[in-house]
């Protein structure tokens, strides 16, 4: 099954658009993980198993486990989500963007060693940046088109020639993904939650392809807006990102039935505006 398939497919059988992100910050964790050995993997494992029957996808973010010289139990936790929760995809968060020869080094860095369903990249170097992600056509390439933070708009907002007119970069890069990079089906787009605006404009570009959208919670991105904006036909089309405000929902003894319950909360929410 490739990465767009099982991302429709866990839609359906979850009823759920939440993306859990898995970014440890030991400073974070609950008390009891101070004496922890392997206490990354300990507390993403813990954190995944209480969340996902309300997810539709994980997404490790790889510097938040490189950091910390984690790489190992990065790639042990990607392994333990594929064998105990078997057809949730994994999004690996690296925002990758190089050359043509250094991308296919990162491409297997994402699906080789790290056994990833999907991985973001930046399509800001051009389509030899990006094309040797694309040529693995099972696995998912979520690239960067209009960004949650707040100075996306210093270079993704600046107008760009376009027919007769301009538009905005974001939209240019939006159709030349879904014209010209989507051979495979394989293409995905992160489009910020805190851009209501702009998720309309970019879905009304680029048809049913999905949305990884980040910026829900701890970053203010408004629920009913992202969806009613947003959503697909079917009201699916949407994998909203929520990270710090599962992951660190308490950080007693409690914390992963907390988690859960976020996570539950985040989905319900989303739900009531499909």
């Amino acid at each position: 099954m490739t990465f767009i398939q099982a991302l429709h497919e866990r839609w359906q059988r979850a009823d759920s658009l939440v993306c859990v992100g898995l970014d440890p910050e030991p400073a974070k964790f609950p008390a009891r993980f101070r004496e922890t050995p392997d206490a990354v993997f300990a507390f993403c494992r813990d954190i995944a198993d209480a969340t996902a029957e309300y997810a539709c996808a994980f997404k490790p973010q790889i510097a938040h486990f490189a950091a910390l010289g984690a790489e190992d139990a990065l790639r042990r936790l990607i392994a333990h989500l594929h064998a105990h929760h078997p057809g949730l995809p994994v999004i690996l968060d690296s925002k990758r963007g190089d050359i043509g020869s250094t991308a296919q080094h990162y491409a297997s860095e994402a699906f080789q060693r790290y056994a990833a369903d999907a991985v973001t990249v930046n399509p800001y170097m051009g389509r030899d940046s990006v094309q040797p992600f694309l040529d693995h056509a099972d696995k998912g390439v979520v690239i960067l088109c209009r960004t949650s933070n707040p100075g996306a708009s210093d270079l993704q907002d600046l107008e760009v020639a376009h027919a007769t007119s301009t538009r905005p970069l974001y939209q240019h890069v939006a159709e030349t993904i879904a014209r010209d990079w989507n051979s495979h089906g394989n293409c995905a787009l992160v489009v910020g939650a805190t851009w209501p605006r702009q998720l309309r404009e970019v879905r009304a570009i680029v048809g049913d392809m999905p949305f990884l959208v980040p910026g829900v919670g701890a970053q203010g991105g408004d629920v009913e807006a992202v969806v009613t904006q947003a959503r697909t036909a079917d009201g699916t089309g949407l994998v909203v990102s929520s990270s710090r405000a599962i992951l660190y929902a308490s950080q007693g003894d409690d914390y992963a039935d907390a988690a859960a319950a976020a996570a539950r909360d985040l989905r319900d929410s989303i739900n009531r505006w499909r």
